[in-house]
């Protein structure tokens, strides 16, 4: 009776320190996807961010030259 109360006793700690290890284990790999998720999130806005910067200097671009041609040709006109 005593060594089966020893080794339920045993596995019983067997048990938990296995348990612990697996939260352990999963909530590393939470926030590993956390920052990846974040990291992600962050390139993400960063190539919209820069795409619209390009399509606004590329209308300037093109909406001055207008307006110079436009000017050239009521001053030459």
């Amino acid at each position: 009776m005593r060594q089966s109360l020893a080794d339920f006793e045993s596995a019983f700690v067997e048990d938990l320190e296995l348990e612990r290890e697996r939260a352990e284990h999963q909530r590393r790999q939470a926030v590993v996807r956390t920052k990846r998720r974040h990291i992600e999130h962050q390139q993400r806005r960063g190539t919209v961010r820069y795409t619209l910067l390009v399509l606004g200097l590329l209308a300037t671009a093109v909406l001055v030259t207008i307006a110079m041609f436009q000017t050239l040709y009521i001053v030459m006109g």
